[in-house]
């Protein structure tokens, strides 16, 4: 029984790691109706920003995420409003998912270009240090990463329930036009939400970062897995898509070890398809509203 807790506490510990990812991918998702596939470059992006700054600073990674928040911000936003925003009024809305999926493309290729195909470390500074609690043992990283996936998704919470940018956010996602009525200016709120999105990958980057080595494909496997969590917990849900997470992680750690761990990913993307064909809204789906 002691093996079986402490794969569920590493399940939950690896929920946390995926709730920060994906809480931007539904955020994107639940208020400008787009589909992110450039999701995990944005990732990758945050992860050698990440790298190059602690490697040549010598500083933590934690304490690079204010910066790397920030720049994944400002990529977000340039990202939107220069790449997506004028594609919005096309008559095929699918134009930005095919956008997405160039600039995915294009991000790979220049990561490639500037670094080359070499996996990269970044020091860990602890992150990997085992703490002990009584029989079970768990690494420092999980535990932040864990925390800060609460931190994040309470925090966004608040943010679109107490403020009045927040409330303009949820206006916006419940209909459109009917917000540009009440003078809100939608093109602000999808570029500024687009940004949040990124912000919150950059986050995720600084903590994945000392736990995970970098490479210019190194944000497929975490966007994908992201992409289950957010259908599971209900797109444009985000404490669907933090109980989302903690469910996909719990799978991992369980499949893992008791079916095979070259085999994890199978059941994972089993239960998006089951998903998909019983409950295509999810656990927690959202209405989509009007348009």
């Amino acid at each position: 029984m002691t093996v079986f807790w402490q794969l569920v506490l590493n399940g939950l510990m690896l929920g946390g790691l995926f709730a920060i990812i994906s809480v931007g991918l539904t955020l994107i998702f639940g208020i400008i109706r787009l589909v992110n596939f450039a999701h995990g470059e944005l990732l990758m992006v945050g992860m050698y920003a990440t790298f190059l700054l602690t490697t040549q600073l010598g500083v933590h990674p934690y304490a690079l995420a204010p910066p790397v928040v920030l720049l994944l911000f400002v990529v977000g936003v340039l990202i939107q409003r220069f790449i997506l925003q004028p594609l919005l009024e096309a008559r095929d809305h699918h134009v930005q998912i095919f956008a997405t999926v160039g600039l995915s493309t294009a991000l790979i290729n220049l990561a490639l270009l500037l670094f080359g195909a070499d996996i990269h470390s970044t020091p860990a500074y602890g992150a990997r240090t085992a703490l002990s609690f009584g029989p079970f043992r768990i690494l420092t990283g999980h535990v932040v990463m864990f925390v800060a996936g609460i931190l994040v998704v309470g925090g966004l919470h608040l943010f679109l329930q107490r403020t009045y940018l927040g409330r303009a956010i949820r206006a916006t996602a419940q209909h459109r036009h009917a917000a540009q009525l009440m003078g809100i200016d939608i093109n602000r709120i999808y570029i500024i939400t687009f940004g949040i999105g990124a912000a919150c990958v950059g986050l995720a980057a600084t903590l994945v970062a000392p736990m995970y080595p970098v490479s210019p494909t190194v944000g497929t496997y975490f966007v994908l897995t992201a992409f289950v969590v957010v259908v599971l917990g209900g797109m444009g849900s985000l404490h669907g898509a933090f109980i989302g997470a903690l469910i996909i992680g719990l799978v991992d750690s369980l499949s893992g070890y008791y079916i095979a761990p070259d085999l994890k990913e199978v059941v994972i993307f089993a239960i998006f398809l089951l998903i998909l064909l019983v409950r295509p809204t999810g656990l927690f789906g959202l209405g989509r509203g009007s348009e």
